[in-house]
Formats: C-alpha cells, sequence, structure tokens
C-alpha cells in the first residue's frame, strides 16, 4: 500500500477550528478527539462553556457534590450529539490492586495518550463523595465525523491538528484554550487567514 494511503490517527489530537468555520457549534473550537479510525472520529469541545456549572448538573441528577473544587466549574457543549448525554473526559483512576488496563468506571473509554471518557453515572457519584478523578472536563454532547468526514474537512482546512496537551484541559482558563491550543503550533490567532482553502 502506498504511503499515501495510510490512515491518519488523530486520536489524543486537538483539532483547532479554522477561522474560516462557521458553524455555531464549532467557530472558535478546540475539539479533544477521544477516537479517530477509518470508521470515523468522536471528540469533545473542550472550549465552549454552557451556562450551567457542575453543582447544577449534581443537584439535575440529585447528587451532593463534595469536591469543593468543582463546584463553580462549567459544564461544556461538547458537541451537537446527544446533547441531553453527559460525557466526561479525565485522568486515569486507579483503585488498589486494578490492573492499570482496567478502567474503573463503567463504559470508559481509556484513550490512547493518557485519558479516559466515562459515560456512566457511577464517575458522578464517586465525585459526589469527594472521590472520583482529581481533574477532569464534564459536557453535554460530543462531536462527531462519519466515515471520511473529518478527513474531507481537514482537505477543506477547516481544522489544524496538534498533538493534545492536557494541561490545556485541565490547567488553562477557558477563555484562553483557543489560544493555548495554537501555540502548541507555534501560532497566534492574527496570523491565520479567515479564507479556508488552498492558496
Amino acid at each position: 500500500m502506498p504511503a499515501d494511503d495510510a490512515a491518519i490517527n488523530l486520536t489524543h489530537h486537538f483539532l483547532i477550528a479554522m477561522p474560516g468555520l462557521e458553524d455555531e457549534a464549532f467557530a472558535k473550537s478546540v475539539v479533544y478527539l477521544c477516537e479517530h479510525s477509518a470508521r470515523g472520529a468522536l471528540g469533545l469541545v473542550i472550549n465552549k462553556p454552557s451556562d450551567i456549572n457542575l453543582k447544577h448538573l449534581f443537584d439535575k441528577v440529585d447528587l451532593p457534590l463534595a469536591r469543593h473544587d468543582l463546584v463553580g466549574t462549567p459544564v461544556f457543549h461538547g458537541g451537537p450529539v446527544q446533547t441531553e448525554r453527559g460525557f466526561v473526559l479525565h485522568e486515569p483512576v486507579f483503585t488498589a490492586g486494578e490492573s492499570p488496563e482496567e478502567p474503573v468506571y463503567a463504559s470508559t473509554m481509556t484513550i490512547p495518550g493518557g485519558l479516559e471518557m466515562t459515560t456512566s453515572k457511577d464517575v458522578l457519584e464517586a465525585l459526589s463523595t469527594g472521590a472520583g478523578p482529581r481533574k477532569v472536563l464534564i459536557s453535554l454532547g460530543y462531536a462527531a465525523w462519519g466515515e471520511g468526514q473529518l478527513e474531507s474537512e481537514l482537505a477543506e482546512n477547516s481544522w489544524l491538528t496538534v498533538s493534545a496537551d492536557t494541561a490545556v484541559i485541565f490547567d488553562t482558563p477557558v477563555e484562553q484554550r483557543y489560544a493555548r491550543a495554537l501555540s502548541l503550533l507555534g501560532l497566534e490567532a492574527w496570523m491565520l487567514s479567515p479564507d479556508a482553502g488552498h492558496a
């Protein structure tokens, strides 16, 4: 097989929206790709906070929130698919005696690169008791691309890509995440032309 037919795998990468991408869900967005294969891609937008915070979310699911460090943290718009469903992006959690390969929570996707994404309520229950992963990003909804769709958008210069840095997800103020993700490529927003496409 020629090298140019080899599939790219952008799992554990950021997609950074180019200025010409004006779709409301994705304009100026940074998407963390949890999975990318020949079948398509799945990711979470990490820089679009909703108007509810974790305290509000936990109240809605009838759980206390014993993690005071998380009370005011926003819930994010993770993408336009299944917007009523919660997705928790977090550091891996291990319990004593468990193999590091086995996720602690049900419905957990282990992402090559070091993070996990959990869709089951047990991770929220752990957080409600003051336990659970130390660093979390909780979103409602996710972003998805069908077979070949993301590759087409990349060919149209809709997105820049760069290996993900978890500090951008967990340690960078929301309003700085787009600029920080660009800086991983040595770029600043003013350097990007709003005209997508090739010169």
